[in-house]
């Protein structure tokens, strides 16, 4: 195999874009001296809230740390159960645990890769409390339903929006739709930091309260404590870069739609099966993944044609030996099993260029008659 022409991502290539933009918001932030909680972060949760379409954004450490705030400040105690997907990243469940709630997990749609609704009703107890739903790669759950099943139980949504930014629903933001949302700002995310980075968006002023409490060590005023909070907070370096960086994001997820059209139409008809946008759903494409009944087959086409591929998610989280005791034994997980085999994930970022993006379409193209 050759070394890749083709990087699956290339953050360096990014940040260098926006390099004296990005710069000119660490001065500023180096000159005033603040550099935790302040302006900075305040400036950044209200151009954020305003962006997802809700009254409130509390930025805190991580998406992971977003997870465990979000359901903590929606009244979760430790024994609750949380129903989420089964082919989720092992963060929305470390994110679950950490509010002191067992997950429970549901198997996926076989189209959309998110939640389904249909699945959910079976696994509900009477230590249901929450729903997490998982915008899984750029594309929203079928919020309708899963909104509609949670209100007839009277059960909590918290949105996993970690690659979710900008995805829409009904021409709404995720994140606006349940009782809160939990954002990551890794920096490979459609709005990425230099680091990492959170946000817990709600329209409810107890639940942001609560929240922006539990971030800071459950300190309402200094020195005095009324929750058993933690350390979770954005910091102003952090905080001023995601606000230069929000004003582009429309327009990289716009380049990613489309060169996920470009990969569509370079792969329809050929043995791949590619990402659905469902219907009332925008896609906002954090990654691109694909399915290939022989996926090893088809990646060592790719790479040796110069393109660099990722799996998302190669295991299970039940199949994972810290998170065995999860597998369900009255309830199957078979459609996540049988996508963490086949599915691949092609290179797609803002940064990519129109020749390279042909070359990842003609290479999909060929390896999808190889494979």
């Amino acid at each position: 195999m050759q070394a890749a022409d083709i990087p699956f991502n290339d953050l360096a290539r990014h940040t260098a874009r926006h390099r004296k933009e990005l710069q000119d918001v660490m001065a500023r932030v180096l000159n005033a001296g603040r550099y935790v909680l302040g302006e900075e972060l305040d400036r950044f949760e209200t151009t954020f809230a305003s962006y997802c379409g809700t009254r409130f954004a509390v930025g805190v450490a991580s998406g992971t740390d977003a997870i465990t705030i979000a359901l903590q400040a929606a009244g979760l105690v430790p024994g609750d159960e949380v129903i989420t997907a089964a082919n989720t990243c092992v963060p929305t469940i470390v994110g679950i645990e950490g509010a002191g709630a067992r997950p429970v997990l549901v198997d996926c749609e076989e189209t959309t890769y998110t939640l389904d609704p249909a699945l959910i009703e079976e696994a509900i107890t009477p230590r249901t409390r929450a729903i997490v739903p998982v915008h899984l790669y750029g594309q929203c759950a079928d919020l309708d339903q899963i909104l509609g099943l949670a209100q007839r139980y009277g059960i909590t949504v918290v949105e996993d929006c970690a690659q979710a930014h900008g995805a829409e629903y009904d021409g709404r933001r995720a994140g606006s739709f349940g009782l809160a949302g939990a954002f990551s700002f890794y920096p490979t995310k459609n709005l990425g930091a230099l680091g990492d980075g959170g946000a817990v968006v709600t329209s409810d002023p107890d639940v942001a309260a609560r929240a922006r409490l539990l971030r800071n060590y459950g300190e309402r005023e200094r020195f005095e404590h009324v929750l058993r909070g933690r350390n979770s907070r954005l910091d102003a370096l952090q905080a001023a870069v995601l606000t230069a960086k929000l004003k582009h994001l429309d327009g990289w997820n716009e380049r990613r739609r489309e060169l996920a059209a470009r990969y569509r139409s370079a792969l329809d008809g050929s043995s791949a099966s590619v990402p659905i946008e469902a219907e009332r759903r925008r896609h906002v494409y954090h990654l691109y993944v694909i399915r290939v009944r022989e996926r090893d087959r088809f990646r060592e086409t790719l790479a040796n044609m110069g393109v660099e591929t990722a799996i998302h998610y190669p295991t299970p989280v039940q199949r994972q030996p810290a998170y065995a005791y999860l597998m369900p034994v009255d309830r199957s997980l078979a459609i996540s099993e049988r996508l963490a085999a086949e599915i691949l994930s092609l290179p797609l970022y803002p940064d990519l260029s129109d020749e390279e993006a042909l070359q990842v379409a003609s290479a999909g193209a060929v390896a999808a008659k190889d494979a």
